[in-house]
């Protein structure tokens, strides 16, 4: 089987994460993970919270934490949303660690040999009130290109541009909100990426037939504007230090790299986070130096970040001129919103993910958010739809199936599954149907349409419920018996299906109906179509039980409530 290396773009640490950066990257990354680990494969998911550049120093300062003190806490509270929201990550990191100083250092020494890195004296912005330069962060203002009057000096939040702090209009510090502002001269140290533009472009053209069209169509733009020389450097007390051993004048300076040079080598970082743990066992370098063909390495990560680890990170690794792997497939998703307006983690305006683990269980959430990614275009989240989605296909298509299955079964034949006669041609119909859907389903999976697999999983479960309407057990078993306990034994083994293909998507409720039965030997981590067909892993005679209601429906008051909690509407 293949060796597949998944990471997603990394959660800043300035806050816990809204429903937005859960569907763009993380929780994608989580279901296509387990999947192709139920299928066999070797899998390796590594994320970490991207805790250097200004939203670190200004989210701890707004605290009155020291930055590193911020860091740590906001991982830990980042960490357990995560495990609540049931994401099986291999490892999730830090971008402060010892080890993504080590190999950041290392990239940047290599490209300065190479001819990749260059100092260069800038004129940046200096704030007489702070008593310091700001890094482009600590800059906002009015966006030359949109109008969106809280533009931050790097990018505008609103319409995605990159920027520099001195296009902004109206100019203000982010720390003293001072917009008596200077030009000063200082020294920086530049990543040279026009001289590897035609680099990149090749190895973009090799892979981008293979990209979902927003991957590919994000970095052919750029390398039609053509790629710019970019600082890698800023005025900050927290980050990946320059090594004073080659660059002696700015380390004595205080300077650190640039967020965005550091954050996406930490994905090599925490891998050698992960390794250093178990160094007898794993080998952190066998997932990423001279592995082209090896390892098969897919990114999940909403459009904002698509330029930087489609266009900059390769540029970065190419300069290094050593045998770093790159990725193969970049899953890029459009923005979710929330009444047609934005998600702000800095604004507050959405759902928060530990917010939602308070109104409802993770599977809930799970679902209904893959079920509805915004993979070809944005996507609206609002309390209608949301509630509508669990009603009809959490509720009442799989848990309604279950649970009456259940526990009609056990009302008219107790509590072990009961036998009945041979399969006969509704048994043989419905295999073949499982077995067609399922395909689907693997297909969809397999090719990362995260939308067409939630539909044809649903399409699985209602199968279920056409099964159980055709045949009306309840009617059944006044005039056979025999056949009634057929109808209620295949319906369980469609349960024990459910619940082990369903897992990518909802891992808890997959792991309540598989529990549900007493088997001895119950290791399936796939069902094949001939086991498809024939319905046959629970046997007459397993013991069962009846789980708890697996989703409840959610009422007029519920949808009342969240939307006076949460607002109901775009501001």
């Amino acid at each position: 089987m293949a060796r597949h290396l998944i990471t997603s773009a990394l959660p800043y640490i300035n806050g816990i994460k809204h429903l937005g950066n859960m569907v763009g990257s993380m929780l994608p990354a989580d279901v296509y993970s387990r999947y192709l680990r139920q299928r066999g494969h070797d899998v390796l998911y590594i994320c970490a919270t991207d805790e250097h550049g200004t939203p670190a120093e200004l989210a701890a300062k707004e605290q009155g934490l020291p930055v590193d003190e911020f860091c740590a806490k906001a991982h830990d509270a980042q960490k357990a949303v995560y495990d609540g929201f049931a994401l099986a990550f291999d490892y999730f990191g830090r971008s402060s660690s010892a080890e993504n100083v080590e190999i950041t250092q290392h990239f940047a020494r290599r490209l300065k040999e190479n001819g990749f890195i260059e100092e260069r004296a800038i004129r940046q912005v200096y704030s007489p009130a702070d008593g310091r330069f700001l890094p482009d962060r600590y800059v906002e203002g009015t966006c030359p290109h949109c109008g969106y009057d809280k533009a931050r000096g790097d990018q505008c939040e609103n319409c995605t541009r990159v920027l520099d702090p001195t296009d902004l209009i109206d100019p203000r510090s982010a720390i003293s909100g001072s917009t008596e502002l200077e030009v000063r001269e200082t020294k920086h140290l530049f990543l040279l990426q026009s001289k590897l533009q035609h680099e990149v472009e090749e190895w973009v053209a090799r892979h981008e037939p293979h990209w979902p069209h927003l991957a590919s169509s994000i970095a052919r733009k750029w390398l039609t504007e053509g790629l710019h020389d970019r600082a890698i450097t800023r005025d900050l007390d927290w980050g990946v230090p320059v090594p004073a051993d080659t660059w002696p004048e700015l380390a004595a300076e205080g300077k650190v790299f640039y967020v965005w040079f550091d954050a996406p080598i930490e994905y090599i970082g925490a891998t050698k986070e992960w390794s250093d743990q178990d160094p007898e066992n794993r080998d952190w370098k066998s997932w990423w130096y001279d592995v082209d063909d090896k390892v098969r390495y897919t990114e999940f990560m909403a459009k904002d970040n698509v330029p930087f680890h489609t266009v900059m990170f390769p540029a970065t690794e190419l300069g290094v001129r050593e045998p770093w792997k790159k990725v193969d497939y970049v899953k890029a998703f459009n923005w979710l919103t929330y009444y047609g307006g934005k998600f702000s983690t800095s604004q507050k305006r959405g759902v928060f993910t530990d917010q939602a683990l308070d109104i409802l269980p993770a599977d809930y959430w799970r679902y209904f958010l893959i079920a509805n990614a915004p993979e070809s275009d944005d996507s609206s989240f609002t309390w209608e739809h949301f509630t509508a989605t669990v009603n009809k296909d959490l509720a009442d298509t799989l848990g309604n199936f279950v649970n009456r299955v259940l526990s009609f079964s056990r009302k008219r034949f107790g509590e072990e599954v009961p036998a009945g006669g041979e399969p006969g041609e509704p048994e043989a119909k419905l295999g073949e149907e499982i077995a067609r859907l399922l395909g689907e389903y693997q297909e969809h999976m397999e090719s990362l349409q995260f939308r067409k697999a939630a539909a044809a999983l649903r399409a699985l479960w209602s199968a279920g419920n056409s099964y159980l309407e055709e045949k009306a057990p309840w009617l059944e078993i006044k005039t056979d018996k025999e056949g009634a306990a057929l109808t209620l034994r295949t319906a369980m083994n469609l349960i024990h299906l459910y619940a082990v293909v369903s897992e990518p998507f909802i891992p808890s409720t997959s792991a309540a109906m598989r529990s549900a039965f007493s088997l001895t030997a119950d290791t399936a981590t796939w069902v094949t179509s001939e086991e498809a067909r024939s319905l046959t892993a629970v046997p007459a005679g397993t013991p069962f039980t009846v789980p708890p209601v697996l989703f409840a429906k959610l009422t007029d008051d519920d949808l009342a409530a969240y939307k006076e909690r949460f607002g109901g509407e775009s501001e």
